[in-house]
Order: C-alpha cells, then structure tokens, then sequence
C-alpha cells in the first residue's frame, strides 16, 4: 500500500497527479488527510481522502508520498504520526517520496546526507548534507525527490518504476501520452 499524505495548503497536482498514475500501474493507494479527513489544497479545493490521520497505521507500507505546496509542507513536517510514518518507512527500507518543498522535511531529518536529491527552487539549504541534482526527478537508494508541480507526472511514473519497474512505467507514460 502507498499512502500519500496531504495537510491543509498541499499542492494539489504534486499530490494527485502522482496517485492517478500510480492507480493506473495497478498500484493500492490511501490518501491520508493530516488535518481532517477533508483537506484544502493550497488553491482552496477539497479533497476528501480515504482516512484521516488517526485511522492510519503502519500495516503494508509499500511506499510513503509528500506532496509540496505551503502550508501543506509545513503542517506534514508538524505531524507527529508523518514524522513517525517517514521513520518506519526508512527503517523497513521502502520508499519515501517527496516533491516541491517536501523534501525539505526529508533534509530536516538528515535521510538526504549523502544523496542526490532535489526541491522547488529556494528549498536547497534544507536538503541537509544533500548532493543537489540538476535533475527534475531524482531517485536515490529508497528516496525519491522531485522539483515542484511542472514534473508531477514524472514524479509518478519514478514511483511507478520503483515499485513496479521499468516497463510498467513506460506502459503507463505511453497511455498517458506522456511526451518526456
């Protein structure tokens, strides 16, 4: 199961963009909301998710999504159960994926320390011992990063690819008419 978690002021694209592509790899997902159940993009639109925070639990952890946006990223770094979330997939060593500002969260916790890694322009310093990629979608070791919402997309077909290979992937980016 991958879980992706969204609080209130997330990015809306950064955040669904990536679940479409991964239901269309046949890939179990659980929207989780931080903040209720219903949670408010940072472009004012609801989005009602599978579970609320207190209904999350650690069972089958396939991979972990944080989408960017502000004050989403902020209110995910603030979450205890996030932060808790982030901790066991690094220690079951599934993926932890993180776009725009997210990866910031992934710097604060020192996970990017030696790593290629990348984040919206302005977030760099956060990425705490992170070897900076020009790259707009960086996978490295079990961590995926990417730059903002222009390569949301392919921030989804890197998890695709992670955790259903490359020739899923391909499949996906082709029906899609993905052109990168």
């Amino acid at each position: 199961m991958v879980y992706v978690f969204l609080a209130d002021g997330f990015e809306i694209i950064e955040a669904l963009a990536p679940v479409d592509v991964m239901k269309r790899a046949i890939i179990e997902v659980k929207i989780v909301g931080v903040t209720s159940k219903t949670v408010t993009s940072s472009c004012g639109v609801q989005v009602v998710c599978d579970m609320d925070i207190s209904e999350f639990d650690f069972y089958n952890v396939e991979a972990i999504v944080l989408p960017g946006g502000m004050p989403g990223t902020l209110n995910l770094e603030n979450n205890e159960v996030v932060q808790s979330a982030i901790d066991n997939a690094v220690n079951i060593d599934v993926p932890v994926c993180a776009i725009c500002a997210a990866p910031s969260i992934l710097g604060h916790k020192g996970l990017l320390s030696g790593k290629k890694a990348v984040c919206f322009h302005g977030f760099e310093e956060a990425l705490e011992g992170a070897e900076i990629s020009s790259d707009f979608v960086v996978s490295d070791g079990n961590i995926i990063t990417a730059k903002g919402a222009g390569v949301c997309i392919d921030f989804g077909l890197k998890i695709v690819e992670k955790l259903k290979g490359k020739d899923v992937a391909h499949k996906i980016k082709e029906q899609i008419q993905c052109k990168y």
